[in-house]
């Protein structure tokens, strides 16, 4: 079934911390009655994203901005909260590109193995997957099929390329969404390891990561 057209309205605002708030609000342009099933997913995709505004990636010593993003589940989850449980290893990936990326499958397959080797080092892993926020949720979900998440290993979403912007991530090509980029962000929530490639591939792999783990351990 074809999607009525959406247009999405942006608020800001400022948050007590300083941090701005993003949400992102779906509305239909057409009288057609929405389904419950299309209602349900403009509302998966539209999430409350809170960002301070960053100009380029971030670097080691860096802080890392903090962000609540909706996983693929529903549930929300905060970088901060994250990180109170231990480091967090941040993968953002290309997510839907008008295909899914293969690069970003294998990346996917040596984390999801690694998963054992990098809870032993006290880390968690949050992987984003980016994407249009009337297709991010349908496609993560096509993506993720068949691959049960390790309990350390958190996948979001990222409509509309929010977190991504906020990152300096966006690769703004057609067919493109981010920069695939890797980051092990200590408790502090400074940045210890950071890869940002402007490639398709050159991605950091499971094990590179685990020895930048064991260095802050």
């Amino acid at each position: 079934m074809t999607l009525p057209n959406l247009t999405i309205g942006v608020m800001t605002g400022l948050t007590l911390a300083g941090a701005l708030t993003v949400s992102l609000v779906a509305r239909p342009q057409t009288t057609k009655p929405m389904t419950d099933q299309q209602m349900g997913r403009m509302m998966a995709s539209a999430t409350i994203l809170d960002f301070p505004s960053v100009a380029a990636a971030p670097n080691v010593g860096d802080r890392a901005p903090d962000f609540t993003l909706a996983q693929i589940d529903g549930k929300k989850l905060a970088l901060s909260a994250e990180l109170k449980r231990g480091p967090v290893v941040l993968i953002v990936g290309r997510g839907w590109v008008g295909y899914q990326c293969p690069f970003c499958n294998r990346q996917f397959g040596d984390f999801l193995k690694a998963a054992g080797d990098i809870e032993a080092a006290g880390a968690r892993v949050v992987w984003v997957y980016p994407g249009p926020a009337d297709q991010v949720q349908t496609r993560a979900e096509e993506f993720a099929a068949g691959r049960p998440f390790p309990p350390n290993f958190r996948f979001v979403l990222d409509p509309s390329y929010a977190l991504t912007r906020s990152y300096g991530l966006r690769w703004d090509a057609p067919q493109e969404t981010a920069y695939p980029s890797t980051f092990v962000i200590d408790r502090t929530g400074v940045v210890r390891y950071a890869l940002v490639s402007k490639s398709h591939d050159g991605r950091s792999s499971a094990a590179d990561v685990i020895a930048a783990l064991r260095k802050i351990n």
